[in-house]
C-alpha cells in the first residue's frame, strides 16, 4: 500500500519498520523537547501524511517509551484520514509521570504508527437487542 507523506525536516529518516515482523513503524522526534515533571508536552513527529482511503492511523507508544518516564497521554492517538494538510504535522502528546524533567532528543523514536481499516456504520436503533446480558463490566472472571 502506498501512502503519501511529507517530511518537515528531510535530514531525518522517514518512519521505519525496525524489524521484519514489526507491526508498527517508528516516528522520529523533529526537535529536542523537554517534558517537565508531571506535565504534558507535544513531540513533533516530522511528518504530515494522508492515510489511504478507508484507513486511519493509530498512534501508539513504543514499548520502550515508558522506561524514559513518559507515556502517550491519551493512551493512543487516532489520526483521521482528513488530517492530511501540508502543515498537519503529526505530534505525540506525552505525559511525564516522574519528578524530573525528561528530554526527548531530536531523532529519538518515542511513538509508532499502524494503519487500520475503519468502516463507517449506519445506526439501526432497536428497543431490544435480542441477546442475554453478561452481567456488566469485567463479568467473565476475576
Amino acid at each position: 500500500m502506498k501512502v503519501r507523506i511529507r517530511r518537515i525536516d528531510k535530514s531525518l529518516p522517514l518512519p521505519e519498520y525496525h524489524s521484519e515482523g514489526a507491526a508498527g513503524f517508528d516516528f522520529y522526534c523533529r526537535e529536542t523537547t523537554i517534558v517537565e515533571p508531571k506535565s504534558l508536552a507535544m513531540i513533533p513527529l516530522n511528518v504530515a501524511l494522508e492515510p489511504p482511503e478507508g484507513h486511519m492511523l493509530l498512534l501508539a507508544s513504543r514499548s520502550s517509551t515508558p522506561k524514559r518516564g513518559i507515556m502517550i497521554a491519551n493512551g493512543i492517538g487516532i489520526m483521521d484520514r482528513d488530517f492530511a494538510g501540508n502543515n498537519d504535522e503529526y505530534r505525540a502528546l506525552v505525559y511525564n509521570y516522574t519528578d524530573a524533567p525528561v528530554t526527548v532528543a531530536r531523532g529519538d523514536r518515542i511513538a509508532q504508527g499502524i494503519f487500520l481499516r475503519c468502516d463507517r456504520v449506519e445506526w439501526e436503533e432497536v428497543d431490544d437487542l435480542g441477546t442475554q446480558d453478561r452481567g456488566g463490566f469485567g463479568s467473565t472472571g476475576a
